[in-house]
């Protein structure tokens, strides 16, 4: 696990250095391509998946309205989108939480490179350059939040089956007692 992050910890540094640079120059939305790219195609492929039928998917960035109420003034930018036709309160939560599942592509391709021991070569600086923007698309954006909350029903389901699968052994004792 060690080598993992050790291998990880540059692309790491990279994202820092892009997440700062992205907020003081649009240009930087170039660096970000791969993520948001990863993000989006998460959204895509769940809803896919799960039924929430997606009809439209887009990477460019645009810049949108600030919304109001959260402090921000003028414009921001969209860096892209998903639409779904059949967003429903099963599928919501998959559907937008979706980018969570890119915070393994970094892992997996570290475990890939550090399996047999590791020594440098261009690849992995090439892999850095690719996984640095993982680590700033991974998290879903407000609006994912809100549509996710469109499965509230799922979430004291998976609070109780998490809890049973914890304490599943001491509460069957204390039945059994």
């Amino acid at each position: 696990m060690t080598d993992i992050l050790l291998y990880l910890l540059p692309s790491a540094a990279l994202a820092l250095l892009l997440w700062i640079g992205s907020g003081a120059h649009p240009v930087f939305f170039v660096f970000t391509v791969a993520g948001t790219l990863c993000h989006e195609l998460a959204h895509f492929s769940v809803g896919l998946l799960t039924n929430a039928e997606p009809v439209g998917l887009s990477v460019l960035p645009r810049r949108i309205k600030a919304a109001r109420g959260a402090g921000g003034k003028g414009h921001n930018w969209e860096l892209g989108s998903v639409t779904f036709a059949n967003l429903r309160w099963y599928n919501a939560a998959p559907s937008a939480l979706a980018p969570l599942l890119v915070l393994a592509l970094p892992f997996l391709v570290a475990w890939w490179r550090t399996r047999h021991g590791w020594t440098f070569e261009a690849l992995d600086l090439a892999l850095t350059l690719l996984l640095a923007p993982q680590f700033l698309s991974f998290w879903p954006s407000p609006v994912d939040w809100r549509l996710a909350a469109r499965s509230w029903p799922w979430i004291p389901v998976l609070a109780l089956a998490g809890l049973a699968t914890l304490y599943g052994a001491d509460l069957l004792r204390l039945v059994k007692a």
